[in-house]
């Protein structure tokens, strides 16, 4: 039984490792920072430098992010680039033809993405989480990158000054007499401006910014559910207290 077990163990261990030749990679577990002000209106920032080029998030405006702790003027400072105004949705400027000419297809919405990308390998956060750190070099793409969560993406690597250029392993195993390949890790080819550990922390704030997006009510929502249990539990002592002594009479 014991041995039973540990194969079983490591069969699911190598199907996990071997998603990246079959259709993308175990998706890593996302930090939680729906709550951390400063992680959140770094993310801000990172998402309006880097996605909102080509992506739109056209169902939040720039001044909900003064909810995050961005005062107005800080938003028509560092985040207005153009001529939009702080009351507009988060609208991208490319022109849909040219983005299907490049990319083969128009970029998505992002509003939501954080919330609708969840599925049997974890939460959409995960999967962002995973998606924005396992871009690759790939000459054979039309854009020079890769992704091992979303194999052939048609989306470049939008942020590689920041992670530089890596490639993956990866570790050729036998399994029930068929040959697969394992994602071991990432060989560097090219620094990049941040450090591994630092980019990955930067992608974490912008993951939490997304899954904020997604749902900017969702803190209060959490409170208030909080008070409201609380609220019930209370009021379960006094009913209960209360019929108690209506029927104590009673016999």
């Amino acid at each position: 039984m014991k041995k039973l077990i540990l194969t079983l163990i490591a069969a699911l261990g190598i199907a996990a490792g071997a998603q990246a030749a079959e259709g993308g990679i175990a998706w890593d577990k996302a930090p939680n920072k729906t709550t951390d002000l400063a992680s959140l209106q770094n993310g801000a920032k990172l998402f309006v430098n880097y996605c909102l080029n080509c992506h739109s998030a056209a169902f939040m405006r720039y001044n909900r992010l003064q909810d995050i702790g961005i005062s107005e003027q800080q938003i028509k400072d560092n985040l207005l680039f153009t001529t939009e105004k702080v009351g507009e949705t988060m609208k991208a400027n490319i022109d849909p033809a040219q983005a299907k000419a490049w990319f083969g297809g128009v970029p998505p919405d992002l509003t939501l993405v954080a919330r609708s990308r969840a599925g049997h390998g974890g939460t959409g956060a995960d999967y962002l989480y995973t998606y924005l750190r396992t871009f690759y070099r790939d000459d054979t793409k039309a854009t020079g990158w890769n992704n091992l969560a979303f194999p052939s993406v048609g989306m470049p690597h939008a942020m590689w000054e920041l992670q530089g250029e890596r490639r993956p392993v990866f570790e050729k195993v036998e399994s029930h007499g068929h040959a697969m390949e394992v994602f071991k890790g990432w060989e560097q080819i090219t620094p990049g401006t941040m450090t591994p550990l630092q980019f990955d922390t930067a992608m974490g704030d912008l993951v939490g910014y997304m899954q904020w997006m997604a749902e900017p009510a969702q803190n209060t929502r959490i409170r208030v559910g909080v008070w409201v249990l609380l609220f019930l539990v209370m009021a379960l002592v006094f009913v209960w207290r209360l019929n108690a002594s209506y029927w104590k009479d009673v016999k």
